[in-house]
């Protein structure tokens, strides 16, 4: 499996949107066999996303992450753990221990948002492009 997390300073990147370095894990069996780091800065979301796919990447772990970009790559089959915050190495081994997410690795104010609708309330009536016709709680 190979995962991606989002790293800046030797910690989870804030914000993924933005970020432009990702560690690549290839994980098997539970442990980690290959590591290296790859430039994702792009221009674009999709960009973004295609450099990610073409990494091979099956799981994203990051910080906070804008929601048109977390559904795109869940419709591209990246299982995306979102608003992990912490030490890259402490990440690393709650993830492979399976312990992610946890709330002493969470963003400040968002334990427990990792599955949940991150945005606002939808209004009624917004549809088209975006989030509001996509069926998001």
């Amino acid at each position: 499996m190979r995962v991606a997390l989002a790293v800046w300073d030797g910690r989870i990147s804030p914000v993924f949107d933005v970020s432009r370095e990702v560690l690549i894990l290839t994980v098997d069996g539970g442990a980690v066999v290959a590591r290296g780091r790859e430039d994702i800065e792009t221009r674009t979301s999709a960009l973004k996303i295609a450099r990610l796919l073409a990494l091979g990447v099956e799981v994203l772990i990051c910080g906070a992450i804008s929601e048109p970009l977390h559904q795109e790559l869940l419709a591209r089959g990246v299982t995306v753990l979102g608003f992990v915050a912490g030490d890259v190495e402490e990440v690393i081994a709650a993830f492979l221990g399976g312990g992610l997410p946890q709330p002493a690795l969470s963003m400040p104010g968002c334990r427990g948002r990792q599955n949940r609708f991150r945005g606002g309330r939808r209004r009624a009536g917004r549809q088209g492009k975006g989030w509001g016709s996509r069926g998001l709680r």
